[in-house]
């Protein structure tokens, strides 16, 4: 059956549309962290769908929501008033950190980036955009032109001119010798140099921690740093959110918290997990960034009553049984066992990683050279032991990327844990 499926969708879909594993996975259906395949295998879900399934597959609270909403009405557009639309974009605004917030909904994150890098070059009228080495930020024809991640970006075409700054990745490159203080002092210094060569940019965007880039990482402050000089030069920060927020890094409800010394960003960006596989995204702004906009404007699918009834009920679970706080004691827990049980496998270079959000580089072993064939070999290991993760990095792809559910048990974490010692083992 798997066969006949793949053949059907290399027929009909791209030949980029990638797939992961040598035979592809058709999954039919999960609860709770696990899932389970055509042929009936379970699995523990230890990516929820590219972090988005983030609070449990088939959660009965949105489920309900979901069905009670499409008994009345699916959709109306933005054209009309829309009583869940307004009732999340309260919440959202509230939690965001931002002052005098305005909430516009989209249908994913990349759409999301989109919307913010409209807003900030409108804003600023500049089409000029400092991005990170190392970033992604989706798949449109302008969140492709500030991606710095050559894997996930097949055009140098862009509407906009992208400037990459260092530091968003800790352990490469030329400062990754220097102390945390030293690092953000360079990094911050290299930015300055950069500002005095060029026209005031109109914004920076920024994953506070880097998804596609294999879930690395500046210190803590670093944009916070940033946000000194940016200020200074009326440049705008974008916190790119759609997979650090809603309290999957455990420290904090969103990744810029880590950073926030000089305030809130500008302009912050959501999706993924919010909707917990509903198609959710958003864009946070203070008002006189949102208004920006001259011309009329609509979304006939974001903020659609039934995501938005999902949204309403997963956030409510969210906050009710605190999984920011499972989050963080859970993945606290886990990233030791991962590092414990990594210590004598000498491809592992590094287990990284905050909350429910975990990178495991491998490299070569004796060397600092990625290792992109033994993160194939690994995730190939897991599915055989039961387990579905994810990879990433730049320069090659040699990251291994863990963000199951918030809701995992301790008792999940360490069969999880197992079941990748078992793989890491596996491919020596």
């Amino acid at each position: 059956m798997t066969d006949e499926l793949l053949g059907r969708h290399k027929a009909v879909l791209p030949d980029w549309l990638a797939l992961y594993y040598a035979d592809p996975l058709e999954i039919t259906h999960g609860e709770g962290r696990h899932v389970w395949d055509a042929a009936g295998n379970k699995y523990l879900d230890f990516f929820g769908g590219i972090l988005t399934t983030m609070t449990a597959h088939a959660l009965p609270e949105v489920t309900k929501a979901v069905s009670e909403q499409a008994g009345r009405i699916i959709h109306s557009s933005t054209l009309y008033l829309n009583r869940p639309m307004v009732e999340l974009a309260e919440r959202i605004a509230q939690m965001s950190g931002i002052p005098d917030a305005r909430v516009f909904f989209t249908t994913s994150g990349t759409e999301a980036n989109d919307t913010a890098l409209l807003l900030a070059t409108t804003y600023r009228q500049s089409n000029q955009i400092l991005a990170m080495r190392n970033s992604y930020h989706g798949r449109s024809f302008s969140a492709v032109g500030i991606t710095g991640n050559k894997g996930w970006s097949p055009t140098s075409l862009s509407p906009l001119q992208t400037l990459y700054v260092h530091g968003g990745v800790r352990t490469r490159g030329p400062y990754a010798d220097l102390s945390d203080s030293d690092f953000i002092a360079a990094c911050v210094a290299d930015l300055e140099d950069l500002l005095g060569h060029v026209r005031p940019p109109a914004a920076l965007i920024a994953e506070p921690i880097q998804g596609v880039g294999g879930f690395t990482s500046p210190p803590d402050g670093l944009y916070a740093a940033f946000r000194e000089v940016l200020q200074r030069h009326g440049v705008l920060w974008i916190a790119d959110e759609v997979q650090t927020g809603w309290g999957r890094t455990g420290d904090n409800f969103w990744g810029w918290q880590a950073h926030g010394q000089n305030g809130p960003p500008d302009i912050l960006t959501f999706a993924k997990g919010i909707g917990n596989g509903m198609s959710i995204g958003g864009v946070v702004a203070r008002s006189e960034v949102m208004n920006c906009l001259d011309s009329n404007s609509i979304s006939t699918f974001g903020g659609t009553q039934i995501t938005m009834a999902a949204g309403l009920a997963n956030l409510n679970y969210l906050v009710e049984h605190d999984l920011q706080g499972n989050a963080r004691r859970v993945g606290g827990l886990l990233i030791e066992r991962l590092r414990a049980i990594t210590a004598q496998i000498p491809e592992v270079k590094e287990v990284r990683g905050r909350g429910l959000m975990i990178g495991v580089e491998l490299v070569k072993p004796g060397t600092e050279e990625a290792n992109p064939d033994a993160a194939a070999a690994v995730l190939e290991a897991a599915r055989r032991e039961g387990l579905l993760i994810g990879k990433g990095g730049g320069h090659n792809t040699s990251a291994l990327r863990i963000a199951p559910p918030l809701s995992l048990t301790v008792a999940e974490a360490e069969e999880g844990a197992d079941a990748l010692e078992r793989a890491l083992r596996s491919i020596r």
